[in-house]
């Protein structure tokens, strides 16, 4: 494209819709490259019933369909490609997709979110939203009277099993090592909890259905025998940790050890003026839709007083 974009959006989940909506109200006609994920991490989400506005619930992927035709409705144009590299170092930015084209933007919008991270079973991804999450906070509310398990030995693990004791009858944490990498105090709620039962050396093998469409039991295995043993289990909740998709930005853009995107404090902006980051790519503490949608909001908006500034 030889054409240079005002603002050119990298993802498509709800930060990278919500900064199109208002990137597109402000005439600064917004192109979104929607990634190798359309929708983002909600599209594997079945049942979301804690974005305000939807007292009945709205499923996952009809949400982002909602919020892709808001952005559209604007003027938003929506490319199903992914950016497969970048060159920020000169203005106008550029952004090569696999769909060999370049893009020229005066600003960039970064919003490729983040993937949680999986045990790698076969079965895990069949029955993801069928019983398997990566986030109790989305759908601990389902597993209510409930017997459900949790894998990871950080404060992540034991954050996802304390909390999920607000709802589930039996919260049992499955360690890999016969020590957690939880700081003290998430330890020592879970361990304290009497609804919580951390079992040492388990891993997890294989997620079982048993012909019902939804997760029923789990094969652990012990870590230190080789012993394998089956558990009644109504859900499994991966706390294994998330990793950003910011690979594309190595070497572009400061980040932190895990990866995600540093930006300046109470903003979006990055170092690099004119760049901005929003959604889960740079926020590893929330991981909500809705503190997506916001940052997606900001970065917008920063956006555009920044390219005011540029032209006067």
């Amino acid at each position: 494209m030889t054409e240079v974009l005002k603002t050119l959006i990298l993802g498509s989940g709800p930060a990278g819709y919500t900064a199109a909506i208002y990137a597109a109200r402000a005439n600064l006609e917004p192109v979104v490259l929607a990634g190798n994920q359309p929708g983002g991490q909600l599209t594997i989400t079945s049942d979301v019933e804690n974005y305000p506005g939807f007292p009945e619930g709205v499923m996952g992927p009809e949400m982002m369909e909602m919020f892709r035709k808001q952005a559209e409705r604007f003027g938003t144009k929506v490319f199903f490609e992914m950016a497969e590299k970048v060159d920020f170092s000169q203005r106008p930015f550029k952004v090569w997709s696999n769909a060999d084209k370049v893009y020229e933007a005066e600003t960039i919008i970064i919003a490729t979110g983040a993937s949680a991270l999986y045990l790698g079973l076969e079965n895990e991804q069949k029955l993801q939203g069928r019983g398997v999450s990566a986030c109790a906070t989305c759908d601990g509310f389902f597993f209510r009277g409930k017997k459900v398990y949790v894998v990871g030995g950080g404060d992540s693990a034991c954050e996802e099993a304390t909390f999920l004791t607000k709802f589930a009858s039996e919260v049992h944490l499955l360690v890999r090592r016969d020590v957690m990498r939880a700081s003290k105090i998430m330890q020592e709620r879970a361990l304290n909890h009497e609804k919580v039962t951390v079992h040492w050396n388990t891993a997890v093998v294989d997620v079982l259905d048993v012909e019902a469409g939804k997760v029923t039991a789990l094969r652990l295995q012990d870590t230190q025998t080789g012993e394998e043993r089956v558990e009644e289990a109504d859900g499994l909740f991966l706390a294994i940790g998330h990793k950003p998709n910011t690979d594309l930005f190595q070497g572009q853009l400061p980040m932190d050890d895990v990866g995600y995107l540093i930006t300046h404090a109470g903003k979006t902006a990055t170092d690099i003026p004119g760049v901005f980051v929003c959604g889960d790519a740079q926020d590893s503490y929330y991981r909500q839709a809705i503190t997506a949608a916001g940052t997606g909001c900001m970065a917008a908006i920063e956006a555009e007083r920044w390219l005011e500034a540029q032209h006067g």
